[in-house]
């Protein structure tokens, strides 16, 4: 039996980027997913800002812990409803406000991980949140969402 891969369910990908940091990506990202689900999605949020994860925190999740199933890690689901699965680097530091000190390899090979061992299920749409600028980051987020159906990306911006 051939296992089906972690994004498999998942119809639409979107990524939110910008070129410098505090310009409010995850906050698009979490109203993004909020929103979405209000409309009857069903809504995942990725969150490869490995050195500043801040979604947990704004979906008030930071204190969950992700488990591991057969088919991988499975995210956190948060609200009432359980709508909206939650994937963060937040989730395996021992306290949420640990610093990820990490080269390049080392998140790259968790962002991959990230897209392919996470039992995401069947989703609408997966939002990924990346770190601020334009660094390894996005290149491996983009490499290993390649394959699958990547609808397009938010880039957000301010006025100065």
């Amino acid at each position: 039996l051939a296992e089906r891969p972690s994004l498999a369910g998942v119809r639409h990908i979107l990524l939110v980027l910008s070129g410098k940091g505090g310009v409010g990506k995850s906050t698009i990202s979490t109203e993004l997913a909020l929103a979405l689900r209000s409309a009857g999605k069903r809504v995942g949020i990725l969150d490869v800002d490995l050195c500043g994860p801040s979604i947990p925190r704004m979906l008030r999740v930071q204190d969950s812990a992700v488990h591991q199933c057969d088919s991988g890690w499975v995210p956190v689901f948060v609200g009432q409803d359980k709508a909206i699965a939650l994937m963060s680097i937040g989730f395996l530091l021992e306290r949420p406000d640990d610093a990820v000190v990490w080269r390049g390899p080392k998140k790259n090979a968790l962002i991959k991980q990230f897209v392919t061992d996470v039992a995401w299920g069947d989703l609408d749409f997966l939002i990924v949140d990346t770190p601020p600028g334009t660094s390894d980051e996005h290149i491996s987020a983009v490499e290993a969402l390649r394959p699958h159906q990547l609808l397009g990306a938010i880039l957000v911006t301010t006025p100065q």
